[in-house]
């Protein structure tokens, strides 16, 4: 069991991700419910489409920080 980070944005219809360590990996949801469990599909597919065509599973790497700025 590996655990990728994912970015989720807020966007005007909703939410939208992506998982840095899997490039083209992403999705969509109404809500922000809807978009991690949409995420959580399509990197399990995503994983599924590199092992059939032959290649390596790439291991989580990215990770988060927050910066605190005075706006």
């Amino acid at each position: 069991m590996s655990r990728y980070l994912i970015v989720i944005e807020e966007t005007a219809t909703g939410f939208s991700a992506y998982c840095p360590d899997l490039e083209g990996c992403v999705a969509t949801g109404r809500t922000r419910e809807e978009v991690e469990q949409e995420m959580g599909a399509a990197i399990a597919f995503h994983l599924e489409g590199l092992k059939d065509e032959g290649h390596g599973v790439p291991r989580p790497r990215s990770s988060v920080a927050y910066i605190e700025v005075r706006a």
